[in-house]
C-alpha cells in the first residue's frame, strides 16, 4: 500500500492514477476516515492519560468522600473512553479497507493509456524466419506428433488442461535447466549487466521450489487476492492456489528486516500455477496458450530503493538474454496505466513472435512494485546508518513454460511437421 502521508500530500495525483488504473476507490472518503481516525486516536490517548492520572489521585485521596468523587469521575472517563475506542475500531476498519484499495503510483516513463492500445513498443529483437511453407500453430503440430493431448485431458479434468508427452515433457525440463544455468551463474550475469550497460550487483539468484498454497491474508498483502474469481479457493482449509510462484516468493521475508549489505536478495522459483481464466471465455481454447494449470519459472528480488529501477532493467535484460539464446524474435513493450497491474510502479512485457498465429503474443512480464507490497508485508531493510525503511520489490517471468514451448514449436517447425531443438537446449535434450 501507499504511505498515508504520501496520499495526504498528493491527493490529486493518487486520485488520477486510480482513475487511470480503473480502480474504484474514493480518495476523499479515505482522507476523511484518516482525519477521523487521527482525531479519535488523539482523544483516546488523552482519555487514557486522564484515567491514569485519576488512578494516582485515588491513592492520594484525603478521605472516602474525595476518593468516591475521583472514582465517579473515572467511571465517566471510562465510559467516554469505551465509546471512543468503539468508534475508532469502526473508523480504522473502514480506513484500512480503503487503504488496501488504493493503487500504486506509476513511474515517469509509464505510458498513459486506457487499455492495451496505449502500450508502447520499446524495441524489437531477432529476425522473423521466412518460411517456404505455411507455418502451423502449435496445437496442430503437437497433436500430429502426439506431444500435446488436450482431448484426453478434457475427459479427465475438463477444458483448458493438457497432457504434455514425450519430447515435449523433456523440452520443459531442458528449459528449466537452461534458465537455472543462467540465473545461478555469476559470470553469465556479469556479461548480461555489461551488455545492458548497467551498474548493479551480479549476485546470483537462489533457486526455490515454493508452496503452491497461500493463505488469503498473505495473498491480500501481496495485493494479488483480487480478482477472486481468477483464483482457485480451497474452502475446507481456506487456502488459495497460487497464480504464480511470486505469490509465495514475495512473502518469503514477511515481517523481517534485512541488512543493507545483504541486498539485493534474488530468488528464482519453479512451481505450478493455477488460474481460472474466468475473464477469457472463448479465447485461446485450442492448445496450451491459456490453461488452468501451467508451470512457471519466476524471478523475485528485494532491493534498495535507489537500485530498484536498475534491478528491473537487469531482470528484463535477463529475459532478453534467455530469448536471444533460443533465437526467438521478440519485442519489449512498456505497459500503459490502463493495462498494468494495480500494485505496479512500472510494467514491462515481452512478446514473442508466433509464426503459426502470425503475430506477437505476451510471454513474459516484469513488475516493479516499489515498496507497495513490502509495506503490506512489513519487509524492511536496516541501513548501515541504523535507519530502517521498506525494501523495494521486483517480480518477473523467467519462463512461463507453456508459452515458451509454443514459441519454440512454432519458430522451429519444419515442413514435414518435425520440430528442431534450439542449440541452447540440445545439450539438455540429448538431441
Amino acid at each position: 500500500m501507499l504511505d498515508i502521508a504520501f496520499i495526504r500530500t498528493h491527493r490529486d495525483r493518487v486520485s488520477e492514477i486510480a482513475r487511470q488504473k480503473k480502480v474504484d476507490v474514493d480518495i476523499d472518503l479515505l482522507l476523511k476516515m484518516d482525519e477521523e481516525r487521527v482525531t479519535l486516536l488523539k482523544e483516546i490517548e488523552e482519555l487514557r492519560s486522564l484515567k491514569n492520572d485519576l488512578n494516582e489521585l485515588i491513592q492520594k485521596a484525603a478521605d472516602d468522600t474525595e476518593k468516591k468523587e475521583i472514582i465517579d469521575k473515572g467511571k465517566e472517563i471510562k465510559s467516554k473512553l469505551d465509546e471512543k475506542e468503539t468508534a475508532y475500531v469502526i473508523v480504522k476498519e473502514h480506513f484500512d479497507t480503503l487503504m488496501l484499495l488504493v493503487p500504486n503510483v506509476v513511474s515517469p516513463d509509464t505510458p498513459i493509456g486506457p487499455d492495451e492500445s496505449g502500450n508502447k513498443v520499446i524495441r524489437k529483437e531477432g529476425v522473423l524466419r521466412k518460411f517456404d511453407f505455411t507455418p502451423k500453430e502449435h496445437f496442430e503440430l503437437g497433436k500430429a506428433l502426439g506431444f500435446i493431448d488436450t482431448e484426453t485431458a478434457a475427459k479427465t479434468s475438463g477444458s483448458r488442461f493438457a497432457y504434455l508427452k514425450g519430447d515435449l515433457a523433456l523440452l520443459q525440463f531442458a528449459l528449466v535447466q537452461y534458465t537455472l544455468g543462467v540465473l545461478t551463474n555469476e559470470e553469465t550475469l556479469k556479461e548480461i549487466i555489461k551488455k545492458a550497460n548497467l551498474e548493479i550487483s551480479s549476485k546470483p539468484f537462489i533457486p526455490v521450489i515454493p508452496p503452491v498454497f497461500v493463505r488469503p491474508e498473505v495473498m491480500s498483502k501481496m495485493a494479488r487476492l483480487e480478482p477472486k474469481d481468477e483464483r482457485y479457493h480451497i474452502e475446507s482449509d481456506d487456502l488459495y492456489l497460487v497464480g504464480s510462484a511470486e505469490h509465495t516468493l514475495g512473502p518469503i521475508h514477511m515481517g523481517e528486516t534485512l541488512a543493507e549489505q545483504d541486498l539485493p536478495v534474488r530468488y528464482v522459483g519453479y512451481s505450478t500455477a493455477f488460474r481460472r481464466e474466468a475473464g477469457s471465455y472463448g479465447k485461446d481454447m485450442k492448445g496450451i496458450l491459456r490453461l488452468h494449470q501451467f508451470d512457471k519459472l519466476e524471478m523475485e528480488s528485494f532491493a534498495l530503493p535507489e537500485t530498484a529501477v536498475a534491478e528491473q532493467d537487469f531482470i528484463v535484460a535477463i529475459q532478453e538474454h534467455l530469448l536471444q539464446g533460443l533465437e526467438i524474435p521478440y519485442r519489449v513493450v512498456a505497459i500503459c496505466t490502463g493495462d498494468m497491474g494495480k500494485p505496479d510502479v512500472r510494467q514491462l512485457d515481452i512478446e514473442c513472435f508466433l509464426p503459426g498465429q502470425g503475430k506477437y503474443r505476451e510471454t513474459h512480464t516484469s513488475d516493479l512494485m516499489g515498496d507497495y507490497q513490502a509495506r503490506r508485508l512489513e519487509t524492511k531493510v536496516r541501513r548501515t546508518s541504523g535507519v530502517t525503511e521498506f525494501v523495494h520489490m521486483n517480480d518477473a517471468t523467467a519462463f512461463a513454460i507453456g508459452r515458451a514451448i509454443i514459441a519454440i514449436i512454432e519458430n522451429y517447425q519444419e515442413e514435414d511437421g518435425s520440430i528442431r531443438v534450439p542449440k541452447a537446449l540440445q545439450a539438455y535434450m540429448g538431441k
